[in-house]
């Protein structure tokens, strides 16, 4: 099934923006210390100061040295229909300290992010800690209310986005991934947000029929070992005809022509005995239904002794009418051994029976896979063609969240500082301009962080690059090519020009490249080198005259 022009795969048009994907996401969608916040900053006469929050994360997930930034639409959808109705702005007055004055409330009725400006790095972008994903600026009591809802709305995004990206970096390009994880996520929305992130990671197809119609992603699927126990034997099949695909003519018996063909395969093969009945007709009765796209489960009973001849004796019949089938699924056993046998069975057919490429037909697996297995089966050996991966995938087994943080840099042209005994939990302040730095071979070399007022980095002029907290980590870097991170995608009331959301399989296409121009020596599982993220060095000398500045002094008695 191809990907249709529909829901996030059509490009936002530049007049309304749809809401958020999930109608869960609504102003309320947030923790009660924003609203008491915001209550607060009212009662202060500070709600309309300007404030500037970045929103990053602080360590890369899995072990890994990258993640792929993901979430940002539906951040924008969220913001260009954020209004409280009356409902909602009681719900919180009742929530609220009866002490909250009347006023307040008549202030959320106007609430809106008509002012809020967002400047973001493109979804789909590998990114690395430290550096903004997000720049939010505005009334400093709007934007404290748009914290939660934008850290959840990124969060799971970039977690699964880059997830999936992972287990397509193992899996190797010319593998079909598909994503078969509903069944297993964590509830409707995660079910949904799975897909459509593991999209963008790399995935080419996923079973979530909601998620096809809602994103136009393509829809794969077969059926069931259920499907497979349900019959009995071939009796039970009615209608036994199958037109040929051209239309010439009709086979009246399509079961005949299926025996026929499973006794010349025993026959030729000389080790199989009895395959079973009950599988070779539900086999049968499936490629009845779908001839064009015969895909079989055969692990129910005995793969070698059973799946795989039945599966041939149908697939071979349907081929004497002019259909191709697909191929088949293993969902059980040794999947790199059972892949090999099968790949070296359809082989012997099509010298057999002089059937062109049938040697080549498709073998998926499945059954509880993920980043592990995909590298063992690499290393053992596989004929796998597709790989379904649903539970690890999904869940984000290895690692349940990103960690991503939302803070405040400055206020009324302020810079501010978050300092902690852990230096990695040090907010670097002010608002800063983001680049990507290019070597000689087109590999990204470090990320660089300015002060706003900075000039850029230019290509071919070398740049100090420093550590924003290590003092001796530093490097000089003469870029070939400069990257600004950090587009507009909602202008607010500013001047600045607005950046128009591309549709989910461009943000997927860039996703793909951008992981193929990183060095591999970043990319690895095992051991892999840090990706450089720097500052400028004003903007670090900025950073450490805050720090003692902001620091209380101690005194020794």
């Amino acid at each position: 099934m191809e990907a249709k022009e529909n829901g996030a795969n059509k490009k936002p048009s530049s007049g309304v923006i749809d809401g958020p994907t999930n109608p869960m996401v609504t102003p309320l969608l947030t923790d009660l210390y924003q609203f008491t916040m915001a209550y607060a900053y009212w009662k202060a006469g500070k709600h309309q100061e300007r404030a500037v929050f970045d929103l990053y994360f602080r360590k890369n997930p899995f072990g890994g040295e990258y993640t792929v930034f993901a979430g940002l639409e539906e951040c924008i959808r969220f913001i260009a229909n954020f209004k409280l109705t009356e409902e909602e702005i009681d719900f919180v007055r009742q929530s609220l300290s009866s002490s909250c004055e009347d006023g307040f409330f008549d202030y959320l009725r106007g609430v809106d992010c008509s002012d809020v400006e967002v400047y973001a790095i493109p979804e789909g972008t590998v990114v690395f800690p430290k550096v903004p994903l997000m720049r939010v600026e505005g009334p400093i009591a709007v934007v404290q209310l748009l914290e939660t809802p934008f850290v959840n709305l990124i969060n799971y995004a970039s977690l699964v986005s880059t997830n999936a990206a992972r287990h397509r970096h193992v899996a190797g390009k010319s593998k079909t991934l598909l994503e078969f994880g509903l069944r297993r996520a964590q509830g409707p929305d995660g079910g949904i947000g799975a897909s459509k992130y593991c999209y963008i990671g790399g995935f080419d197809a996923t079973s979530n029929v909601a998620a096809g119609k809602l994103f136009g992603i393509p829809l794969r699927g077969t059926h069931s070992h259920a499907f497979v126990s349900s019959y009995m034997n071939l009796d039970e099949i009615s209608d036994k005809s199958l037109r040929r695909k051209d239309g010439s003519s009709t086979c009246d018996d399509f079961v005949i022509e299926v025996q026929t063909w499973l006794s010349k395969i025993q026959l030729s093969n000389g080790v199989f005995g009895e395959t079973n009945q009950s599988e070779l007709a539900a086999f049968t009765s499936y490629a009845l239904a779908f001839p064009d796209n015969f895909l079989a489960l055969v692990d129910t009973y005995d793969v070698i002794r059973s799946g795989i001849p039945n599966f041939c004796a149908v697939a071979l019949a349907l081929s004497d009418l002019g259909y191709k089938a697909v191929g088949i699924r293993l969902d059980s056993g040794d999947l790199a051994y059972l892949s090999c046998e099968v790949r070296k069975f359809f082989r012997n057919i099509e010298k057999e029976f002089g059937v062109p490429e049938f040697g080549k037909l498709a073998i998926t697996a499945s059954n509880d896979l993920n980043e592990e297995t995909l590298d063992a089966l690499n290393k053992q050996g596989h004929e796998v063609d597709a790989y379904g991966i649903g539970t690890y995938l999904v869940t984000c087994y290895a690692q349940a969240a990103l960690g991503v943080v939302f803070k405040l840099v400055e206020i009324n042209n302020q810079p501010r500082i978050k300092l902690s005994e852990d230096v990695s939990k040090v907010s670097i302040p002010c608002k800063k301009r983001c680049y990507r730095l290019y070597g000689k071979e087109g590999y990204p070399l470090v990320d660089i962080m300015t002060g706003e007022n900075e000039p850029p980095p230019k290509v071919g002029e070398r740049i100090l690059c420093r550590h924003p907290f290590q003092e001796s980590k530093r490097a000089y870097v003469v870029p070939q090519k400069v990257e600004e991170l950090l587009r507009c995608y909602w202008p607010g009331n500013s001047d600045e020009k607005k950046d128009t959301l591309p549709a989910l399989r461009d943000i997927r296409e860039r996703c793909i490249k951008q992981l193929e121009i990183m060095r591999p020596d970043h990319m690895r599982r095992l051991n892999p080198t840090p990706y450089k993220v720097s500052v400028s060095a004003k903007l670090y000398d900025f950073i450490h005259f805050l720090w003692l500045n902001e620091a209380p002094v101690g005194e020794l008695q």
